[in-house]
């Protein structure tokens, strides 16, 4: 899998003062999965409240992290002629890391029809696609999904669809710092670059937890998609129990 490496525009929050380096543009390595050699891609942010160029959503940073658990709706995909992509995960490490232990949807058009799908991923390994016919994924349908930590390098990464009945989980080795928990979506890239972001509507995601605990608790930092000025998905507030929505605004 081959990586994309661009820059990422750093903001800084009404109130919150930035440290020195806040007006620096940072650089990371792309990171994904999917049906077409997609990578998703690993900001490093400083401050409380970011943008990047294809992540929405919020991250906890500065602590070592074991689990990190969230529950979404799974969006509807709007689609026109163009073809677009959107995934929606839970992960570990990717913020401010070169690895990334992560599993999720996705919500994908092309020539005028929609695509959904689950997928894991352990970069810098391949991604894994779950088989459509065993692991159904439809617009509405409830999912769930963690990643966690059981020591000895072993994550196992866990996502449920309980609209459909089914659940799955795998256990994979990595030597991750897990320096991060994060819960986002975000518009694929290959490596060509960004990829234009499915009309998505609204994310609901449910009660997020980092290490047990609401990731509210550990003053995420708050990221909204924005490219060339335009802003592509912005990112909700954070609700006491870790609920936050990502609203779709621009492919």
């Amino acid at each position: 899998m081959r990586r994309l490496v661009f820059a990422i525009v750093l903001v800084t929050a009404i109130g919150v003062a930035a440290p020195a380096s806040a007006a620096e543009s940072h650089s990371s390595t792309a990171v994904h999965h999917s049906s077409t050699a997609l990578h998703r891609w690993a900001p490093i942010h400083k401050v409380t409240h970011s943008t990047s160029t294809n992540w929405a959503g919020y991250a906890a940073i500065n602590l070592t992290f074991r689990t990190v658990s969230s529950s979404w709706t799974q969006p509807t995909a709007s689609c026109t002629s163009q073809t677009t992509y959107s995934s929606f995960w839970v992960g570990l490490d990717g913020y401010n890391s070169n690895s990334v232990e992560q599993t999720g949807t996705d919500a994908d058009c092309s020539g005028g029809r929609a695509s959904y799908y689950a997928w894991y991923e352990m970069y810098p390994k391949f991604p894994v696609n779950l088989s459509a016919s065993n692991y159904p994924v439809r617009p509405g349908d409830q999912m769930s999904a963690s990643v966690n930590f059981s020591g000895r390098n072993a994550f196992t990464l866990t996502i449920s669809d309980s609209t459909r009945g089914w659940t799955f989980n795998t256990t994979q080795k990595s030597k991750a710092q897990r320096s991060s928990a994060e819960v986002i979506a975000e518009a694929p890239s290959s490596s060509g670059g960004v990829l234009p972001l499915t009309n998505f509507g609204t994310a609901n995601f449910g009660a997020t937890k980092a290490n047990g605990q609401s990731l509210a608790s550990f003053r995420p930092d708050k990221i909204d998609m924005v490219s060339g000025g335009t802003v592509k998905a912005q990112t909700g507030s954070i609700a006491a129990n870790g609920a936050f929505s990502v609203a779709w605004k621009h492919s």
